[in-house]
């Protein structure tokens, strides 16, 4: 094996294998790797789609450096890379004709992916995501604290997440989602196997709702969290994300994570006052192709 070489699998589990020890190594900053290679592995790598799930990693001197995957949908998924090792990333998929939808990673990994990509694939790059990576420090519950109490989702509720959820996706324009679920697939959806609860007022009313991942690789990611209009400002959202958050903790989670809209000031405070600290920017690029290989 030549050094600096990518290492190209369909099989999800001798992939784990290989490289399990380096994601589980930076749970926070892998995060989304961890969650979403864990879902191909669960429900299959062919489970959304007729393409197999692609997995590659990077190793030097015996040691995984790095690891992407592709999944069915043609997501590409990156941990930090070099720009130069992004260039050979990029090159050696365009020659086995593995043509990304769309590329997420720490925004310079991203960055550097796209701009290689559109000269080795002819796809302009458009950007699409733009995010604050917070991890958990001190839990620091608001003074004061809202009247009610957090209450876990049930069967009961499925009506009423499936609707906050679609209406979390509307503010944040993320279309794909919002698609699934008027489609019917919530499963197929990136809620479909969060857990969810609500903040509760003292009436019994939910007001607010924040849900998680399951634990990977010790790590939990609070998402989405979300509050209709006419009930925000009054402290909803930062009481239901302390209550996710220290119901992660008591599993045993040693990371809770979240990602933040860098261009909502009001939630990237309230995120930092109740203890989570700012631990990098990620971004998202979607590829647009002209030539008849790209598919």
């Amino acid at each position: 094996m030549l050094p600096d070489d990518w290492q190209l699998t369909e099989d999800v589990d001798d992939f784990l294998a290989q490289a399990g020890d380096f994601l589980r190594s930076r749970p926070a900053l892998h995060n989304t790797p961890l969650t979403d290679i864990e879902k191909l592995r669960t429900r299959g790598a062919h489970a959304h789609g007729a393409e197999a799930a692609v997995f590659g990693r990077l190793e030097s001197e015996g040691e995984v450096r790095a690891i992407f995957y592709r999944t069915p949908r043609g997501r590409l998924g990156l941990t930090p890379l070099s720009a130069k090792q992004a260039g050979h990333l990029a090159a050696q998929l365009a020659e086995l004709g593995l043509f990304p939808a769309n590329v997420i990673a720490d925004n310079d990994t991203a960055t550097a992916f796209a701009e290689t990509w559109q000269q080795h694939a002819g796809a302009a790059p458009e950007p699409f995501w733009r995010t604050h990576l917070y991890r958990l420090g001190t839990l620091t519950p608001p003074q004061p604290r809202p009247e009610g109490q957090g209450r876990l989702a049930g069967g009961k509720d499925h009506e009423q997440v499936v609707r906050w959820c679609r209406e979390f996706c509307v503010d944040v324009g993320e279309q794909p989602s919002i698609d699934l679920i008027d489609a019917g697939s919530w499963a197929d959806s990136r809620f479909g196997d969060r857990h969810f609860t609500f903040w509760k007022t003292p009436d019994g009313t939910p007001a607010s709702m924040a849900a998680t991942t399951s634990i990977v690789g010790g790590m939990v990611r609070v998402d989405p969290v979300y509050t209709p209009a006419h009930l925000r400002g009054r402290g909803y959202a930062g009481a239901v994300t302390v209550e996710v958050s220290r119901a992660a903790l008591a599993a045993g989670a040693t990371d809770v994570v979240l990602f933040t809209d860098p261009a909502n000031p009001t939630s990237n405070a309230l995120y930092q006052r109740i203890g989570y600290v700012h631990v990098a920017d990620f971004a998202g690029y979607k590829f647009s192709y002209g030539a008849p290989e790209a598919g």
